[in-house]
């Protein structure tokens, strides 16, 4: 029997027992948009870029250091990235190695010219800054969905006029962050701010996300940011990552990526 022939309460009944036809929970809600936004950013296969990392101190003072960057991704796993500085010269030669894991803790390592070592990064420093930075080791590391619990908190609007969704994004995990809270663009499907809540659970500092560009891998459009300007609101401190000279589709070896490579 067709269902348009069914009681109207019938029908009632129905749409509701149906999980797929009910209506989303908040915390399915999140996971699904933050589904739909990592599988709008996969297949770019690899990057390379220059990069510059400029910090600011509480008194406006500023450093620039200039570095390169590749990415190799892996979608089984989790990506794999290298950073490695290039001036100025104290800090030249230094390399930042980074495996991501959907689930375990990521493996990081940073290579000190002066020392001339690898230091392995534990989980109990993730949350340390980067090189002086206001971006943390966890920041640079994996941005799995596996490793967080989101929920939906809203539909909202940039100035501009631009369309979000407002999640909450809390770690599964040991974290330096109770929770984090995420602006992202429903154009680009990635964040145009992040706001990182510390394990009190205050605000601790913000990113902005700006100067997208757009890739076209095959038969997608990919958006990249091309700068991040991360504010700690507790110590006035900031920190700007910009990239140039960016591409993707870009073929790596898993050799350029293992640790023996970093000496």
């Amino acid at each position: 029997m067709s269902i348009k022939f069914l009681p109207l309460l019938t029908i009632i009944s129905l749409f509701f027992a149906h999980p797929a036809l009910s209506k989303e929970t908040p915390e399915q809600k999140g996971l699904r948009i933050a589904k739909m936004t990592r599988d709008m950013n996969e297949g770019f296969k690899g990057e390379t870029a220059e990069m510059e990392m400029t910090l600011i101190d509480a008194y406006n003072a500023k450093t620039v250091r200039e570095m390169t960057s590749k990415v190799m991704e892996d979608d089984k796993e989790g990506d794999k990235s290298l950073m490695v500085f290039l001036n100025p010269k104290d800090v030249k030669g230094t390399k930042m190695l980074t495996h991501s894991h959907k689930n375990d803790d990521d493996d990081q390592w940073l290579f000190l010219p002066s020392l001339r070592r690898v230091k392995r990064i534990s989980s109990r420093n993730k949350s340390s800054s980067f090189m002086g930075s206001e971006f943390s080791y966890e920041d640079l590391g994996s941005q799995e969905i596996e490793k967080y619990n989101y929920k939906w908190i809203k539909d909202g609007k940039t100035k501009s006029g631009e369309k979000l969704w407002i999640l909450e994004r809390v770690p599964k995990k040991k974290s330096g962050y109770s929770k984090m809270v995420m602006y992202v663009s429903q154009t680009k499907n990635n964040p145009v701010k992040i706001d990182y809540f510390d394990r009190k659970g205050e605000l601790l500092k913000t990113a902005t996300f700006s100067d997208y560009k757009v890739y076209k891998i095959g038969n997608k459009n990919i958006y990249r940011a091309h700068k991040i300007h991360m504010k700690n609101i507790q110590t006035k401190k900031q920190s700007i990552f910009s990239w140039k000279n960016r591409k993707l589709g870009v073929d790596h070896k898993d050799r350029d990526f293992d640790t023996r490579s970093l000496k």
